[in-house]
């Protein structure tokens, strides 16, 4: 290619490139180029039967892309070798997947993504090693007693064996999962694998060998220990020289050196052995000081977590083990198969199995503890949460001014070298430069209807630009002050001092006091004539000289104060108004008033000094000349001074509640606080970073239409009856916007188009909507051009300066064409509509919507792909074309770009496609990623370029690429369950990406809102990977290629965007499930593996916490729980736990306590809360911290946050071993509803239901035959196991809105009826029958792999059986397995007993009569069967219920084993029968769960209780729940 390139420009006129020519001598790159990768490419993308196939079996876009990172790639020469197995296509897979055989293809590319649990041990090994080991050895420890001799040391001795047994696990699982990709790996990397194989081998064999013998020396008698001296030294050499290559290789500091000594064989053979070397992932180091900084961190928490695991776990169950193995025989009351002869093992195993499940997971607990304290401590560095009320912000407001210049304005020269007396000029210019910003926030402000126009007269803040000598702070600081001060005046009978020092302790008081002084002064000398002039000039001079001789309140009487103010007061209000011949009558009759008070009433000083002027003013006051010459304000400055004055005097309430709308406050004090937070200094506008923001959409809602907004739900709401009450005062400050009366119907206001425009925005903005997002984000804009027009007097350049009365008007900034061509150059927003050219198609309202954005907003672009049919050879023929458009003067699409494309591009998810095909059309340095369900603010706005000076920054040893931001959720005051998921959210976005940042240096790209490096990601594959399934959580895969890449994520708080999340728990469900299931996935990629293996000790273990780790723990919690009640029912059944409690008294132990505590605080979301909490303290305070958190556990947030465990474990587990995954619509309606019991039943019941029974059915066995001292003892033991099974089981009920409402709940067992028994057929869908649901369960169990093992992890339900058997009164001491025989007997008589009664109708048409003698016949015989059992035998009525206690569990095991192997259980005709079986578990199931329900909602508080529970916040708002759930809507309008 570069020859060809190189020939090319060699000619002296440009040729075509031979290599684009086709054979009809046409040119096209695309054609020749593109296309046959991009078929290739496809032809896999289709083979993988929409993402069922397993990921071994085909190419995605990571085998395609690394084919280019080796030699092999030359074999494709140039132009392309069309022959070469590169782009060989696949054949399509067949449907039948029992019968299809392998097909003829090429392998993967470099690494296979097999569906395993062991990727997990294969990628992350090295922890699991250490974590392995150093069990063992505090084990070792513990059971020597604490005592360090010979004997423990040759004990401590046997981890060298441990760690290369371990490490020859790694290098066989090397081999299995290279398995399907050797035919096209690199023969290095092939050869890499089988030497590691070959030496951990040898390595294993040999030191275990070498330690046995060892250990056979020493104990004979008087032997020598030649071997044992041996085998140390063999260990020692080894173990030098790992951590002497560890050092090397994983110390940031030796990386200098050991690249230096790659020009030795030897040393580039060790680190190749060691480190495969890949084309990404080189040089994945830090500096050392980061390095340190994140190595202290793990160390402490290493020290707590092994301090713990020692003194809590471990040693407390020495001496308990030590007594049950060396325990006589046993006698068991079942047949006992295992457990002879071995020490009680399993015993054992069901004492240690808990304590080594939580020794794996509590790492997690700590980890969340310490990283909570730490992201607290940076939080309260970078002086995050120093402004969180309204009192803060009026204390700090007079700094404002100084802080904002500081940070967000241009660098003005020579600022700072003003002398102590130019301080308050300084403030004065500092005042001026913030005020047109403030002003705009505000302005803002009342745009979005969050304040009245009244707040925003006491908010918007004067010019100052004028020659008072004082800051004219905003109404809100000095509303009232003045009339504090003139109580204070009368009140006071000493000195001047102590008056001034009374109105001073009250800064703005004070200021309120000055600026009404000197403003009574400006507006008086500016209206007056010469003689009225005279008159103001000898007064004020008369105050001064009476201030500076300290008699003020003798010279003037104080007590006539209000006298005045009320004739100034009269006078302003005059003079407020338009010129009119009366009201400048009434002005000079207000100004002699005033003239009269304070000649007459308040001055009592001696006028015999200046007796001329004051025979002169009195003169003309008795001729009524004096004012008559009144010059009335006409100068703009000055009527805003006579307005603001008059306000001073008029506003006797205090403003300290201005804003009153919380997410006015909310904005304010955030943007104020971080004004003093540390952030780059910014570049003037025109020397700024470009930069594009870009966001991805698909069909949601753009605007909300009149018929969305007027449909009504099921309980009779409209959205815009609910967002009402919703939002009182935002809609009253709406209808005031539009100047409609407050109480205007709706159904006048659709009278008007322009007014029903403005209803669908206001709307709009309050929802999840395409406009919300688009209105946000143009708010960059509008920031870029008030900057620019304010930034003129700061410019160097000389022609383009203004005068400084000009420096702060902003009106008008919006049109000035400089400050639009700049903002046009620095700003491109591109929303990227995949489907828009078909919604115009079909005209869909969506497209004209869109279109209407694009008309409003004029910097607006819209990507799309255009799909278009043209006929050729006779034939339709698709074309895809890649389009950008605008909106041109007449309101048309424009088309900007239009880029053929060689196909359909969507291949993966559609998502990442989506994104990556319009990437190319966003300008400049950087690009923020904003997702369809965001907001932003005009205030955060002002920021970005602060934002994205950050890239120039020293951020670590590499600049930054991608610019962490935080997140506002904003939907949390919908309800309890919201506020629990944005507080959640809330705590992960600040506090726990802060500490990702710093000091892990593990933070990702988590979704949106990150600013990317737009070179460096475009040039290196994009922002998000596109590979069907694995990719699923494609937003993350950008920070693992940026991280792999050599490339810096940092995180930013200063600036925030707001985000909207799901608000009822189907939607967050259905969010956690997509959210774990993408984790599923990401535990099989080859970045995760890579990063795994690439990232120093430290660095690896923050990457896997955070990343896969945590869902591993969580899923490690729920198992822990199985483990401990499976171990207990063990002991319980088999009789072996009453032995040991009877013998020893060995289960009260420290241990067992410590770790059950352990889960159950995890289990329940304490550890989830610590950075909730302190997050909390950190931005509200503390008391505010305490009554949230209170408030939370009130609204069973514990519940809540079990329920969501058992959520992520499902989806992550289940990804892993069957895959499945996939994108879930959860929709982002705010609209609260009551959900169907059936719905509720369908989306939980596998996930929840079934495995909350189970729990619930282990602890009634081990209550039943467990041996306790008694309930308390119980109670103690299992109320975590209870609180969960109680959780998954009711949660979806007890969070559902007007879940016990009686009549609600009627209808709910009415429709799940009829869903339970409706049979269904082809085409009904999961939702309307049991039957097709149950087939949608069972689809994701495809492969062989799979079907083993559901099978199994089923085998656990016969456990139940064989134990409660043996436990049955009418079997006596017989323990032999005629017994567990017998059970089975009697099973099989029930099944056959079901059936009968369960026989298909359509066949027994022609034999009701029989069919039903039969089956009365049956029931009557089964009756007798049992009372004669019960008579005649030991049968009692216990054992019948312990008997129903053991078979349900063995059925559903028996049905869960069937549904595994569904193909074959259909070849053998028994399919009808399992699905009968397994309708009666569902029905069983759901009656169990209906019934508390039902039986709650008979009682009419339980109703209102738990509507209180779920909507408090809500209430606290004062809204109308109540209202809205019943459905009573006075709105007659709607």
């Amino acid at each position: 290619m570069v020859r060809e390139m190189d020939e090319i420009l060699r000619q002296p006129i440009a040729e075509p490139a031979n290599s684009c020519k086709s054979e009809d001598n046409s040119v096209s790159f695309l054609d020749q180029v593109i296309s046959p990768l991009y078929e290739v490419v496809a032809a896999e993308a289709a083979n993988n039967d929409n993402g069922r196939a397993p990921h071994s079996s085909w190419r995605n876009y990571d085998d395609f892309n690394e084919y280019f990172w080796s030699l092999h790639c030359f074999e494709l020469s140039w132009p392309w070798r069309k022959s070469s197995s590169f782009f060989q296509k696949p054949k399509l897979r067949s449907k039948n997947m029992l019968a299809s055989g392998r097909s003829q293809r090429r392998g993967k590319t470099s690494f296979v993504e097999h569906r395993t649990f062991l990727h997990l041990y294969h990628s992350f090994h090295r922890l699991w090693i250490f974590l392995v080991m150093m069990f063992q050895g505090l084990t070792i420890i513990a059971f020597n007693n604490q005592r360090l001799n010979a004997k423990t040391l040759r004990e401590i001795l046997s981890l060298g064996p441990t760690f290369v047994v371990m490490k020859f696990f790694e290098s066989v699982l090397d081999i299995l999962m290279m398995y399907g990709a050797y035919s096209t790996t690199r023969h290095v990397a092939i050869s890499r694998i089988f030497l590691r194989f070959l030496w951990f081998s040898i390595a294993s064999v040999f030191l275990c060998l070498l330690y046995v013998k060892a250990l056979q020396e020493e104990n004979k008698p008087n032997a020598d220990s030649v071997t044992f001296r041996v085998y140390v030294i063999v260990i020692g050499i080894y173990a030098g020289f790992q951590f002497f290559i560890s050092f090397l290789m994983r110390i940031p500091a030796c990386h200098r050196l050991t690249n230096q000594c790659d020009r030795w064989p030897l040393i580039r053979f060790v680190k190749w052995m060691r480190q495969e070397r890949h084309y990404v992932g080189r040089g994945m180091y830090e500096r050392t000081t980061d390095f340190i900084k994140y190595m202290v961190f793990w160390l402490v928490i290493l020290s707590a977590k092994f301090s713990f695991a020692y003194f809590l776990q471990i040693k407390p169950l020495v001496e308990p083990t030590k007594i049950i193995v060396t325990m006589s025989p046993i006698t068991y009351s079942w047949h006992d198969l295992v457990s002879k002869n071995n020490h009680n093992a399993l015993a054992i195993a069901s004492l240690w199995a808990p304590v080594v499940c939580i020794y794996l997971l509590d790492i997690y607990v700590f980890y969340t503890i310490i990283s909570a304290v730490w992201g607290f401590l940076l939080g309260a560095r970078d002086r995050l949460g120093e402004i969180r009320s309204l009192e803060a912000l009026h204390k700090l407001f007079e700094q404002f001014p100084g802080a904002f210049v500081d940070t967000l304005h241009v660098p003005i020269p020579n600022r700072n070298r003003h002398s102590s007396t130019q301080d308050l000029e300084k403030n004065k210019v500092d005042s001026a430069r913030f005020a047109p910003f403030w002003d705009e926030i505000i302005k803002n402000l009342r745009d979005e209807d969050y304040i009245t126009n009244l707040e925003m007269e006491l908010l918007v803040m004067p010019k100052n630009s004028g020659n008072l000598p004082l800051v004219q702070w905003p109404l809100f600081l000095l509303a009232s002050k003045v009339f504090l001060a003139k109580d204070i005046a009368i009140e006071t009978r000493e000195s001047q001092d102590e008056l001034w020092e009374r109105i001073s302790r009250d800064d703005y008081m004070k200021y309120a006091v000055q600026e009404c002084y000197y403003l009574i002064k400006l507006i008086l000398t500016n209206i007056l004539d010469d003689v009225g002039q005279m008159w103001v000039q000898r007064i004020y001079e008369d105050i001064s000289l009476s201030i500076d001789k300290k008699n003020i309140h003798v010279d003037f009487v104080l007590d006539k104060l209000p006298l005045v103010i009320t004739r100034v007061t009269a006078l302003m209000g005059i003079l407020k108004g338009v010129e009119t011949p009366e009201l400048e009558k009434g002005a000079v009759k207000a100004i002699q008033d005033l003239y009269d008070v304070v000649q007459h009433d308040v001055l009592a000083i001696n006028m015999r000094e200046h007796y001329e002027t004051w025979n002169i003013l009195s003169k003309a006051r008795t001729e009524g000349r004096l004012f008559t010459n009144l010059k009335w304000p006409q100068d703009a400055e000055l009527r805003s001074h006579v307005k603001r004055l008059h306000s001073l005097l008029t506003i006797k309430d205090s403003a300290s509640n201005i804003p009153r709308n919380l997410e006015a406050r909310r904005r304010l004090e955030f943007f104020t606080n971080s004004l003093f937070m540390e952030m780059p200094v910014p570049k003037p506008v025109r020397e700024m970073m470009s930069f594009s923001v870009f966001t991805p959409y698909y069909s949601e809602t753009v605007i909300y239409s009149v018929s969305e907004l007027q449909k009504k739900n099921e309980d009779g709401i409209s959205i815009l009856f609910y967002l009402q009450k919703i939002y009182p005062d935002e809609w009253k400050n709406f209808l005031a916007r539009i100047n409609r009366h407050e109480n205007t119907q709706d159904s006048e206001l659709l009278n008007s188009p322009n007014d029903t425009l403005e209803l669908r925005f206001w709307a709009s903005y309050r929802g999840q909507t395409l406009a919300r997002t688009v209105r946000g984000m143009m708010y960059y804009r509008k920031a870029l051009m008030l900057q620019t027009y304010l930034e003129r007097t700061t410019s160097e350049d000389l022609e383009a300066a203004v005068s400084s009365t000009d420096a702060t008007n902003t009106r008008g900034f919006e049109l000035s064409p400089e400050a639009r061509a700049q903002a046009d150059l620095k700003f491109t927003y591109v929303v990227t509509c995949q489907i828009y050219g078909k919604q115009k198609e079909e005209q869909k309202p969506e497209a004209a919507d869109i279109a209407l954005l694009m008309q409003r907003n004029e910097a607006l672009r819209v990507a799309f792909i255009d799909v278009i049919e043209t006929p050729k050879d006779g034939r339709s023929h698709t074309e895809f074309y890649s389009k950008l458009v605008k909106a041109d003067i007449s309101g048309k699409d424009k088309e900007i770009y239009s880029i053929k494309l060689p196909g359909n591009p969507k291949l993966g998810e559609g998502k990442p496609e989506n994104q990556n095909h319009a990437i190319i059309f966003t300008r400049g340095n950087a690009v923020q990623t904003i997702d369809m369900n965001q907001d932003n603010y005009f205030e955060e706005a002002l920021k970005m370029r602060n934002l994205l000076e950050e890239f120039q920054l020293d951020h670590g040893i590499r600049p930054p690429t991608i610019l962490g931001v935080r997140e506002h959720v904003f939907t949390g005051s919908v309800s309890s369950l919201a506020s629990f998921m944005s507080n959640q959210e809330g705590s992960f976005v600040t506090l726990g990406q802060r500490v990702l940042a710093n000091p892990l240096k593990v933070r990702m790209h988590y979704g949106h809102p990150d600013v990317f490096d737009r070179v460096f990601h475009i040039t290196r594959g994009g922002i998000s990977k596109a590979s069907r399934v694995i990719n699923i959580s494609e937003d993350i895969y950008a920070g693992f290629n940026s991280t792999l890449r050599q490339g810096n994520i940092t995180h930013h708080e200063y600036i925030q965007v707001g985000k909207g999340r799901d608000v009822g728990l189907n939607q967050i469900a259905l969010f956690e499930g997509k959210v774990a299931g993408g984790n599923g996935e990401q535990v099989l990629s080859r970045d995760v593996y890579r990063l795994g293996q690439l990232f120093d000790f430290f660095r690896m273990m923050s990457f896997y916490f955070t990343t896969v780790g945590f869902y591993f723990c969580t899923m490690l919690t729920v198992l822990t729980v199985y483990v401990f009640l499976y171990g207990k029912a063990y002991l319980a059944l088999s009789g072996v736990g009453e032995a040991i409690e009877v013998r020893a008294h060995l289960m009260k132990n420290t241990a067992l306590t410590a770790a059950l505590n352990t889960q159950f605080l995890f289990q329940i979301g304490i550890f989830t809360a610590v950075p909730m909490v302190l997050g909390f303290i950190l931005e509200l305070g503390f008391f505010r911290a305490v009554v949230s958190f209170v408030t939370m556990q009130f609204q069973l947030c514990s519940v809540f946050f079990t329920f969501s465990l058992g959520t992520r474990t499902h989806y992550f587990g289940r990804t892993i071993l069957h895959g499945g995954a996939r994108y879930q619509a959860t929709g982002r309606g705010f609209v609260v509803r009551h959900i169907k019991f059936s719905e509720n039943y369908r989306l939980y019941s596998r996930s929840h239901f079934v495995k909350g029974f189970e729990v619930a059915l282990l602890l009634v066995v081990y209550l039943a035959y467990g041996y306790n001292r008694g309930a308390l003892s119980y109670i103690l033991l299992t109320i975590s196991s209870w609180f969960m099974a109680l959780s998954w089981l009711f949660a979806p009920y007890l969070f559902n809105p007007s879940g016990f409402e009686w009549q609600k709940v009627v209808e709910d067992f009415r429709d799940w009826t009829n869903w339970l028994l409706y049979r269904g057929g082809i085409g009904v869908k999961g939702e309307e029958s049991w039957e097709a649901w149950w087939d949608e369960e069972l689809a994701h169990i495809r492969t062989f792999g799979g079907r083993l093992a559901e099978t199994i992890l089923s085998l656990r339900f016969f456990i139940f059986q064989y134990g409660i058997v043996y436990k049955l009164h009418v079997q006596g001491t017989n323990t032999s397995l005629t017994v567990y025989g017998l059970s089975w007997v009697v099973l099989l008589g029930l099944i056959i007993l079901f059936k009968v009664f369960t026989f298909s109708q359509k066949i027994s048409v022609n034999f009701q009569l029989l069919l039903r003698f039969i089956q009365g016949l049956s029931f009557l015989v089964a009756v007798a069967g049992v009372v004669v059992a019960v008579v005649l035998t030991d049968l009692s009525i216990s054992d019948i219920f312990a008997c129903i206690l053991a078979f349900v569990p063995t059925g559903w095991g028996i049905l869960s084993i069937a549904s595994a192997w569904k193909p074959y259980v259909k070849k053998l005709g028994l399919w009808k029968s399992i699905r009968s079986l397994a309708r009666l578990f569902d029905a069983g199931m759901g009656m169990l769960i209906f019934i508390p329900v039902a039986f709650f909602s008979w009682f009419p508080f339980v109703s209102t209780f738990q509507t209180r529970l779920m909507f408090n916040q809500a209430f606290s708002r004062g809204l109308e729940i109540s209202l809205i759930l019943a459905g009573n809507n006075p709105n007659t309008g709607l």
